[in-house]
């Protein structure tokens, strides 16, 4: 993911003051509050990293169309051929 600015906010030391209320010790809150804040900024993602995957895959699609398109003309040109062949060779039978 790219370092763009979180998608949410965390407020760590309202976090931190929370978990104290709680009960929990300062040594305690700081570590949940940081292995809170690494998870939201690791798995969250964000409108810039949506907007990148999104300009990946129309970037394949248009790929796999022109691709798609190609090998539509080869197999077009080569039963043109074929059916020009076989009906050459209808009319030498014919004749």
């Amino acid at each position: 993911m790219s370092m763009t600015s979180p998608a949410i906010t965390f407020d760590r030391l309202a976090y931190i003051d929370r978990l104290r209320e709680a009960g929990f010790d300062d040594k305690q809150a700081r570590a949940q509050a940081d292995a809170l804040d690494a998870a939201l900024r690791d798995s969250v993602a964000t409108k810039a990293d949506l907007r990148e995957a999104e300009l990946r895959l129309e970037t394949k699609i248009e790929t796999t169309a022109a691709n798609l398109r190609a090998d539509i003309a080869r197999w077009l040109f080569a039963a043109v051929v074929a059916i020009g062949g076989l009906v050459l060779a209808a009319i030498k039978f014919v004749k």
